[in-house]
């Protein structure tokens, strides 16, 4: 069975984060990953001639973290992630602890899908912005298993 929240558990503004400190290797194996070897990401002699001045962070490396939450917190484990809108609105440098937060804002009871506001902070202020739409798991179902 499954450790995270069932659809019956939620509740609108339920929330829950998780933080992660981005370091240059964090930077470096997502470029080796996901085959994004953007310059501004890995150069900094190349990064240093763009609008940031320096070496950024990809944004689906943060964006990532709003996964980790609703897959390890909230709802948790067995969640499906189905949809995700985002926002990029300032960027992440080296050093930076970005911090993503997802709320509940809306449950689905016949469909059994929650949509969730997400967001990555940096110092408190948003660095990217979004909404996620989600299967958590639900007793119901299992029950009928």
């Amino acid at each position: 069975m499954f450790d995270g929240l069932s659809f019956e558990d939620l509740k609108p503004g339920d929330t829950a984060s998780t933080g992660k400190t981005i370091t240059e290797a964090d930077i470096l194996m997502f470029s080796a990953v996901s085959t994004d070897t953007n310059p501004v990401h890995i150069h900094a002699e190349a990064a240093a001639g763009t609008i940031f001045k320096e070496r950024i962070a990809h944004g689906m490396l943060s964006a990532g973290l709003i996964s980790a939450v609703l897959g390890t917190k909230l709802p948790g484990p067995g969640t499906v992630y189905l949809s995700q809108t985002l926002r990029f609105r300032a960027p992440v440098r080296i050093g930076d602890t970005v911090t993503a937060t997802v709320e509940v804002t809306a449950l689905d009871p016949v469909r059994k899908r929650a949509t969730l506001r997400t967001v990555c902070t940096v110092a408190g202020k948003p660095v990217i912005e979004g909404e996620a739409v989600v299967i958590p798991p639900s007793r119901a179902a299992a029950a009928a298993a």
